[in-house]
């Protein structure tokens, strides 16, 4: 959607964040509070009435004795549980690094989607394998790991070679170098079955994560009635304001840019190229 694009959001150019004041809330953070509170509220009925806690995991995790009596929800509230604190430190920390830069780029309702995809993605993977080898991956599952991964993944397809450092430790490495060490370490401890840590899930999500942003989904989708006498969808620009075909495709090779590379690689005279195409709009 045209809305969800950056020069249609009035981003604040000079500094290549959106502006904060006067906007709605990060959707990046909406996400942890919902995780925070639903931890709590886990907490808090493990303590008041134990065997209600077991009843809300038994109906809200993912698992696949869930999924066989048709609790098909648990692919999207496992990712709103976490075992531990460790677990939604690590995971909280994750969407937080990168989906603030994500969510800035492909806007509030692509970013959601890619959330719960990653997330529907990895639970659907996580129960395949456990389906398969119920022995070794079975049980349930929780936490946003899966949307993590794919926020990571995502992360490395639309900046593959942006420089990332290390918290505590003064190391150096590409988007793209980070995202080939997780898929390593996820294949080796699907391989090994390492701890009780869902492996499969942070593929599924990894995978589904660069699937989102590389794939142009538009062109998979049936064409419109209108659409067939045309060799390509005709973009909102064409629709409703017509411009010239230099403009247009001026336009159309930013966006391809800002797909590839992210905003912050644009010029200054492609910036302004944008924000006269939203004025005009």
């Amino acid at each position: 959607m045209i809305e969800d694009r950056d020069y249609m959001r009035e981003p604040d150019y000079e500094s290549g964040r959106p502006r904060r004041f006067g906007m709605r809330w990060s959707l990046t953070v909406v996400f942890l509070i919902v995780y925070g509170a639903v931890f709590l509220g886990q907490l808090l009925l493990q303590k008041i009435s134990p065997e209600k806690a077991y009843w809300f995991s038994e109906h809200f995790a993912l698992s696949n004795e869930g999924l066989a009596h048709g609790y098909v929800w648990q692919l999207v509230t496992y990712q709103f549980m976490h075992a531990n604190f460790l677990h939604i430190f690590l995971n909280s920390w994750a969407i937080f690094t990168f989906g603030l830069a994500i969510e800035s780029d492909l806007g509030p309702r692509r970013f959601a989607a890619l959330m719960f995809s990653s997330g529907i993605i990895g639970g659907v993977v996580q129960s395949l394998v456990a389906f398969v080898w119920p022995a070794y991956f079975g049980g349930g599952v929780v936490g946003a790991s899966a949307c993590g991964y794919g926020l990571i993944a995502a992360y490395a397809a639309l900046y593959p070679t942006r420089e990332l450092q290390m918290v505590f430790i003064p190391i150096t490495f590409s988007a793209r170098t980070l995202l080939i060490v997780f898929v390593v370490i996820a294949l080796v401890g699907f391989g090994l079955r390492w701890g009780n840590v869902a492996h499969a899930a942070h593929l599924g999500g990894m995978a589904m994560g660069w699937l989102f942003v590389r794939v142009d989904w538009r062109r998979l989708l049936p064409a419109k009635k209108d659409e067939f006498a045309s060799p390509r969808r005709p973009t909102r620009l064409e629709v409703y304001d017509a411009p010239d075909q230099s403009t247009e495709r001026e336009v159309d090779a930013i966006l391809d840019k800002i797909s590839a590379h992210g905003i912050k690689s644009l010029t200054a005279r492609e910036r302004e190229i944008l924000e006269a195409a939203r004025k005009k709009l």
